[in-house]
């Protein structure tokens, strides 16, 4: 199967009429808002200074029926379980809620489960477990949209199950006190693609705004909603939704929350993934945080990073902060490992299958949707990767825009005992005895709605520039777009026909690319990452697409391109996209 070649696609330039209506903002500004569909004056302004207003919460499907039964168990003294999600975003909408509840009083308690000994979502034993501890309602975050079975059997305990997710919901409800998605189809909330710690703040905020109304106790509430959005920004960004509409928002005010290192756990974080208090970003978030919040999970457990964030103690913060930090040390060695692994598999039984399907007991249960990434990354094809159990196997499944994933798996539902998910990724546990029959007809269903289609990644070009256009006054401009991420992506720029000199290999394997642009008159430094492959190939001129970005190094702080793809000028056979 050989290696993707991307595509090429340059946005038509925005009207003069569109740039001269939103002056004074800068042309390149206003043309990548322009893409983004941001073609409104107010839109344009509200954009700009953090993103859309933010939706009552109230107005999620069955809030209200949700707010009364915790208030009631409140009042009661009922224990409460916030039953969560073993990545960052149901780690950080745990504790999001778990320091909600007890601010209002509540007797309110953790439950994760271990991703290997039980595996994503909610499960019958530990529903008994909880039961028989005395938990009378359970929270789900970030889960439970599609637990019908797990949820009757909460049901047959006397638990009473309030849902809070953002996943993709099935065809039937689950039967809880209350179900609370924003992608529910009977929805009118304005926003559907909250994180699920979003839908747990919806959730906090309703419930503080309530109690504001009608105290359920006398205790004092040293808790407000601004205390909360560190956790939102955090899990928002670590879960790869997108950042426009009211996620924007959420983020951009728990940026700020975030750089006042009110959070003990995130300056610990901060400091043993080098990022500079007041320089946290999305993308910091996106590279360094979120990827050591994972790695409990995925290697330990998710409790560790769990107490990380909860905890008022600074050095029992340093200490999490640092068995977390080992943890992203030793899992980015496994992903490398079984990412080779995953890859020879995955080849030596495609058999011509858009759909790459790699299967094996050595596959730890953490890793297999980070090999499942690299490998879309990789081919650009759907990938499945499966951790094959005792008696049942877990898999993690990631996809590409021409394929909607949990949908094909939707379709394999008889054959699963859990699964859930969005289009592009999907988790599944499945019967060993049904491994087989579900590799094949996934790969039917993708060989029936890929075939014939031109499968490459699109580069989606912001603009074309000429060197000399580059500047630390565009890159203040830029800034204002951020906080970017999916959705909204770093702007990308296209420079045609420039010099490529100095041409050299870094990185300790040689496979990052250092060279200059020049246009004869402006020289910028760049660096493409993974593409050292050039070396001795590239000819004297070439085009290059890269994000402007600033490298700081020994106190110094200078623009360079980061470029995301370059190919020989001019060269014929650049699938170059319409857009």
């Amino acid at each position: 199967m050989p290696l993707h070649l991307n595509c090429w696609q340059v946005a038509p330039p925005a009207p003069p009429s569109h740039v001269a209506r939103l002056a004074p903002l800068h042309p390149i500004v206003v043309q990548v808002l322009y893409n983004r569909g941001i073609t409104d004056q107010t839109e344009a302004t509200a954009f700009l200074d953090g993103g859309s207003d933010e939706g009552n919460p109230f107005d999620l499907p069955e809030m209200s029926t949700a707010v009364t039964r915790l208030r009631q168990a409140l009042r009661a003294g009922e224990p409460i379980a916030i039953y969560g999600d073993f990545d960052a975003d149901g780690v950080t909408a745990t504790v999001l809620l778990v320091q909600t509840l007890r601010a209002l009083g509540g007797r309110t308690r953790p439950y994760i489960p271990h991703r290997v000994d039980e595996g994503y979502g909610l499960h019958e034993e530990a529903l008994t477990g909880l039961a028989r501890d005395g938990v009378r309602v359970v929270v789900t975050v970030d889960c439970g949209i599609r637990a019908l079975p797990q949820i009757a059997h909460a049901n047959r305990l006397g638990l009473d199950v309030i849902v809070t997710d953002h996943h993709s919901a099935g065809k039937q409800l689950p039967d809880a006190v209350a179900v609370i998605d924003p992608k529910r189809v009977d929805s009118h909330y304005p926003f559907s693609e909250l994180a699920g710690v979003g839908v747990a703040y919806k959730l906090a905020q309703a419930l503080l705004r309530s109690h504001r109304q009608s105290p359920v106790s006398e205790q004092e509430v040293r808790l407000s909603e601004n205390d909360l959005i560190d956790l939102v920004a955090l899990g928002t960004i670590a879960d790869m939704v997108p950042l426009m509409g009211e996620n924007r928002a959420l983020v951009h005010r728990g940026l700020e929350r975030i750089n006042q290192m009110k959070r003990p756990g995130i300056e610990a974080l901060c400091r043993q993934g080098r990022v500079k208090t007041g320089q946290v970003s999305a993308a910091s978030i996106g590279y360094t945080l979120g990827p050591r919040i994972n790695a409990a999970g995925r290697l330990a457990h998710a409790k560790l990073a769990y107490q990380l964030l909860a905890t008022q103690y600074p050095a029992e913060a340093e200490r999490l902060a640092g068995e977390l930090d080992r943890l992203n040390r030793e899992r980015r060695q496994i992903t490398f490992q079984v990412q080779e692994r995953a890859r020879q598999a995955a080849l030596d039984t495609a058999d011509g299958s858009p759909l790459l399907f790699a299967a094996d007991p050595g596959f730890p249960a953490g890793i297999v949707g980070l090999a499942a990434s690299r490998l879309v990354d990789e081919f650009y094809r759907p990938a499945i990767v499966v951790e094959v159990g005792d008696k049942t196997s877990r898999g993690s499944a990631r996809s590409i825009p021409e394929f909607n994933i949990i949908e094909a798996i939707d379709e394999c539902a008889a054959m699963l005992i859990h699964h859930g998910g969005h289009a592009a990724a999907a988790g599944f546990t499945v019967p060993n005895e049904h491994l087989d029959e579900l590799a094949d007809k996934l790969r039917e269903l993708a060989a029936e709605q890929l075939t014939g289609v031109e499968l490459a990644p699109t580069l989606s070009v912001d603009a074309e520039l000429e060197l000399s256009q580059i500047s630390w006054d565009l890159r203040r401009e830029l800034d204002k777009l951020e906080p970017c991420g999916y959705a909204n992506p770093q702007p990308l720029f296209l420079s045609r026909n420039v010099q490529a000199r100095d041409q050299r290999a870094v990185g300790n394997d040689g496979n990052h690319l250092k060279l200059k642009l020049s246009n004869g008159h402006v020289t910028w430094d760049s660096i493409a990452f993974r593409q050292g492959e050039w070396i001795g190939k590239l000819p004297d001129r070439v085009d290059a697409i890269y994000h402007l970005e600033v490298n700081e190094w020994n106190g110094r702080r200078q623009l360079q391109l980061n470029v995301q793809d370059i190919r020989p000028a001019g060269q014929a056979h650049i699938p170059l996209c319409a857009p």
